[in-house]
């Protein structure tokens, strides 16, 4: 039997990212060595998901891996963002590690962006998930047992009555229409707690949904306004 190839996973807390590592985990191609993610050192939260540092670490204890925290600074340029970034790849090279893990289904932008820092790197981009059809991606999910709620959408697109609400197929019937099962273009985000390859649940309570709206300077000058449905996640009483 060939042995095991050593792999970093990179973990956003997500359903995405659950389903990936537990196909890794069930395939066993490569050995996991640690979990990687990143945190805004400000917020000390998951810039995309705005998961809280201590639930992503109740997570990877429930799983069994180690994780590796790295902490991007405030309002960073994408040049100091990289360098962090670059520091723990440095790290993981020394032990080995030649390949990341990922778990991306469809966005080509965010994949090329990831080959394009890493390839230089010596470092070999994993996608178990890639290419599948998003459908077909949330019947795996479900069929694996993982549990995950929807913390964040797009409110443009799901408003405050879908923030809360456990991924199910429920939950994927009533999306409208254009909205993709598996939120690939950014319209929801999810926190993964129980399930597949976790040993205990991950406890955790949600806070009244409230909706945002955040602006973005773009290029040429230009502001746009986005505007989102979350609910904070709270550490539980007596944790």
């Amino acid at each position: 039997m060939d042995p095991k190839i050593p792999a970093v996973f990179n973990w956003s807390g997500g359903k995405d990212s659950a389903l990936a590592l537990y196909r890794v985990l069930q395939e066993g191609v490569y050995e996991v060595v640690s979990m990687l993610t990143t945190v805004s050192r400000d917020t000390r939260r998951s810039p995309m998901h705005g998961i809280p540092i201590w639930l992503l670490r109740r997570q990877a204890g429930s799983i069994g891996l180690p994780l590796e925290v790295v902490e991007l600074p405030a309002n960073g340029s994408m040049e100091e963002c990289e360098a962090a970034m670059s520091e723990a790849v440095d790290r993981f090279k020394e032990l080995g590690v030649r390949h990341f893990i990922f778990g991306d289904i469809c966005l080509e932008d965010v994949r090329a962006y990831r080959e394009r820092r890493l390839a230089p790197c010596g470092i070999t981009v994993v996608e178990p998930l890639w290419g599948c059809d998003t459908k077909a991606v949330a019947e795996e999910f479900f069929a694996s047992g993982l549990r995950t709620v929807v913390v964040t959408t797009n409110a443009a697109l799901l408003d405050e009555r879908f923030v809360g609400r456990e991924y199910d197929r429920a939950f994927v019937a009533e999306l409208p229409e254009g909205v993709d099962p598996c939120g690939e273009n950014g319209e929801f985000h999810t926190v993964c707690y129980a399930g597949g390859m976790f040993r205990i649940p991950v406890e955790f309570s949600l806070g009244k949904p409230m909706r945002r709206t955040y602006s973005a300077k773009l290029e040429d000058g230009t502001v746009q306004k986005h505007a989102y449905c979350s609910a904070n996640l709270i550490l539980p009483e007596n944790s």
